[in-house]
Formats: C-alpha cells, sequence, structure tokens
C-alpha cells in the first residue's frame, strides 16, 4: 500500500494537531484553512494535564511549553475578595502527573504549524463538502478537488461539513452568555495564580501564561441569545468589575492603556452544539473538535478535547488500518467522554450564571464547604486520561449505528 493522503478541513487547534498527528503516523496530508493566514486569535489557552500528555505522545514534549506552569487550580473568589476555594499549588503535577500550562493560542498554532512538512496547509482554501466513493472520499474545496483516504472535519462550531453529513442535526445554540478576552503584559505586577472571581451572573478571570503574559477574561449573563455589542467594550468591562477586588482594577487600567481600541478586546457569545450528534463520524469522514461537540469554556476543555480527537483518530487510522473501522472505533472511543465533559461544563456554567442574591449565598456556601480533596477528585476523570497506545482496533463496533 502506498502512502495514504488524509485533507484536513480547517487549521485551528484541532485540525493543525490531527495534521501533525498523522504525519507522524506515516499519512501525507492536507489542511485546507480558509484565512488568508495561520493566526491564532488572541486570548489564552490552558493546557491541561490530558491535553499535555496527548501532545507529548505525538512529540511535543514539555519542552515544548517552557515556563512557569501553574502552581495548582483555579481558585475562586467573591468580587470582595474574599476565597471561596484557594488555589492548591502542585495539586495537578501531584495528582496527575503535569502541571498544566497556559500558552498564548498564536504560540500554540504556530507550534504544531512548525512540526508539519513544508506545503501541509493550503491558505484561503475552504472545504464546501465532501462526496464519499466508499473506497476513497474526495473533498470539494474553493480552488478545486482533493481524493483523499479520509477527511477530517475540523472545520469548527459552525461546521459546514457537519450540517451536510447530518442535515437534521439542530447544530449550535445560544449559551446564554458573552464574553470577553485580552493578553496582557504581566511587567511590573506580582505573581499572579490562576483565579477566577464569581459574582451575580458575572465572572472575572486571570490566568498567567508561560511567557510572563496574563490571559484575563470576563463573562456576562445574556439571556437566551445575543445581545447588541457594547460600543466600548473598555468601559463596559470598567463598569461591570472596577470596583471589584484587587488586581482588576490593575488589570483594566492596563488594558486600556494596551488596547486603548475597543475592537482590540475580543468579545463574542458562548455557543454551544444544541445536542450530541449520533456519531462522530461518517463513512470515512470525521469529525473533531467543535465541530463535533462544541462545548462551552466553562471547564476549560474544548481546544483539551480537540487535542484528545486529533490523537485518538490518528491513532486508529495508524498503519493499514481500515478507514471506515478506524473511524467507528474513533465515534465509540470519543463520544461518550466528549459528550459527558460538555453536559458538565454547561452544569458549571449554570452554576456560575446564578444571578439571584439568595442562590448566589447559597452556591458561594456550597463552594467554601466541599473540601479540596473532593474537588480535586471530581476532575479526575477528565485531568486523568491516557493517550492511547498499542495496536489499534480494526473492526467497526457492532453497536455504532450508521444514522443521520
Amino acid at each position: 500500500m502506498g502512502v495514504r493522503h488524509a485533507v484536513v478541513a480547517g487549521g485551528g487547534i484541532g485540525g493543525l494537531t490531527a495534521a501533525v498527528a498523522l504525519t507522524r503516523r506515516g499519512w501525507r496530508v492536507t489542511v485546507c484553512e480558509r484565512a488568508p493566514a495561520l493566526t491564532g486569535i488572541g486570548a489564552g489557552i490552558m493546557l491541561a494535564p490530558n491535553a499535555l500528555r496527548a501532545l507529548e505522545s505525538i512529540g511535543l514534549g514539555p519542552e515544548t511549553w517552557a515556563g512557569d506552569a501553574l502552581s495548582g487550580q483555579v481558585g475562586l473568589r467573591t468580587p470582595d475578595g474574599a476565597w471561596l476555594s484557594r488555589p492548591d499549588g502542585g495539586a495537578p503535577s501531584t495528582r496527575h502527573g503535569l502541571s498544566p500550562r497556559a500558552v498564548h493560542r498564536g504560540f500554540l498554532i504556530e507550534t504544531l504549524a512548525a512540526a508539519l512538512p513544508p506545503d501541509t496547509v493550503r491558505l484561503g482554501v475552504s472545504v464546501t463538502r465532501v462526496d464519499d466513493a466508499g473506497d476513497t472520499v474526495v473533498a470539494r474545496t474553493t480552488a478545486g478537488d482533493l481524493r483523499a483516504d479520509v477527511v477530517v472535519a475540523a472545520d469548527g462550531m459552525r461546521s459546514a461539513l457537519r450540517g451536510q453529513l447530518f442535515p437534521r442535526h439542530p447544530g449550535i445554540r445560544h449559551a446564554g452568555e458573552a464574553g470577553w478576552r485580552a493578553v496582557l503584559p504581566g511587567t511590573g505586577l506580582p505573581p499572579q495564580p490562576a483565579v477566577e472571581t464569581w459574582g451575580a451572573g458575572e465572572r472575572f478571570g486571570v490566568v498567567p501564561l508561560v511567557d510572563g503574559r496574563l490571559y484575563v477574561y470576563a463573562t456576562a449573563v445574556t439571556g437566551t441569545g445575543p445581545v447588541a455589542r457594547p460600543a466600548d467594550h473598555h468601559a463596559e468591562l470598567t463598569r461591570r468589575f472596577g470596583a471589584w477586588h484587587d488586581p482588576i482594577p490593575a488589570l483594566l487600567d492596563r488594558l486600556n492603556q494596551q488596547n486603548p481600541d475597543p475592537v482590540a478586546i475580543l468579545h463574542h457569545d458562548f455557543h454551544e452544539l444544541a445536542s450530541p450528534l449520533p456519531r462522530l463520524h461518517a463513512g470515512r469522514v470525521a469529525l473533531l473538535g467543535d465541530a463535533a461537540h462544541a462545548m462551552t469554556p466553562n471547564l476549560g476543555q474544548g481546544g483539551c478535547q480537540a487535542i484528545e480527537d486529533a490523537v485518538v483518530v490518528a491513532h486508529l487510522l495508524a498503519g493499514d488500518a481500515d478507514v471506515p473501522a478506524a473511524l467507528a472505533a474513533y465515534t465509540k472511543a470519543r463520544r461518550r467522554r466528549t459528550t459527558r465533559i460538555s453536559r458538565r461544563s454547561r452544569r458549571m456554567g449554570e452554576l456560575a450564571r446564578l444571578s439571584h442574591p439568595l442562590a448566589v449565598s447559597l452556591r458561594d456556601l456550597a463552594i467554601r464547604a466541599t473540601p479540596r480533596a473532593v474537588a480535586s477528585r471530581a476532575l479526575d476523570t477528565v485531568l486523568g486520561w491516557q493517550p492511547p497506545s498499542g495496536p489499534a482496533p480494526v473492526h467497526a463496533p457492532a453497536d455504532v449505528k450508521e444514522q443521520r
């Protein structure tokens, strides 16, 4: 058998991780990215232990993410600065073997792209549909057709390929929140732990990146759908969070100095997949990341799950594996886990969005009363995930139904 060809639709975190993983399994890969350049949005991403293990399994080990690791779990505070749950320094490294690292998304994108052979990525090219011929699949792109042995649909939350393959699925829905994100220089500030502050229907988070910068984000309840975007994002953030505990006011001042142009602050509505897909594949096409299971950001697992997806699908496609059978095994390996994590993230968001004073007080009391060890154990199934090893399955599982 000659070198097999994979087309990856989408050059984001999941798509590029899949491209690296498949390349290192001996595949020839073509990545089609609709944007004119590979640039990560101006925000951070926390690489939890499960994602770090997945990246290490494809050759991107700890030395890739050199810099300060996060000291422990994300702490929780109230707007007046009182602690609901303090960060537990060193707990992730002792409990899960690795300490999480927070990096700029642009750095992660650049690192993944640099691990690919030259000319792997085609910029300004979109995959508009796929036609599965049984023994091959044709990716219809804006630059012409590409024949492949497999297509990996990593084309994001509003995936065109998901819509084609599962036309009766309702797609994404608004999650009832919107958020702001930015990256700031950390010079001149004391060391900052990773902390979220929960108010009444509002949150403010600070996460130190490995390069010394700070990733800051904020959220606010919007109801059941999008609302008008603020004309001045900094003014809106100051109105909502300017009286909260230190160092939030100083960070808002720094944000205004760093980004005087209001449009430089990222602002997005939160969406999630309205219901799980019946499968994460169709024939010779696999969906991963937001295309497969778009989830809210409340657990910080959206990008981490895309990385897991990519490593698993490449493992199952290794060697001379039968592609449809390998992708059916991929659905079996990934669908239940990603569905559970998505639901858990949604429940976390429901807690954070509480706004009635009595509900907020009861929530905060429950968080304070939960022992740290119990909270740590609750994340074991998420953070303790291990990448696959050994021979991959070659037969389609009998319980995966071919339905759309």
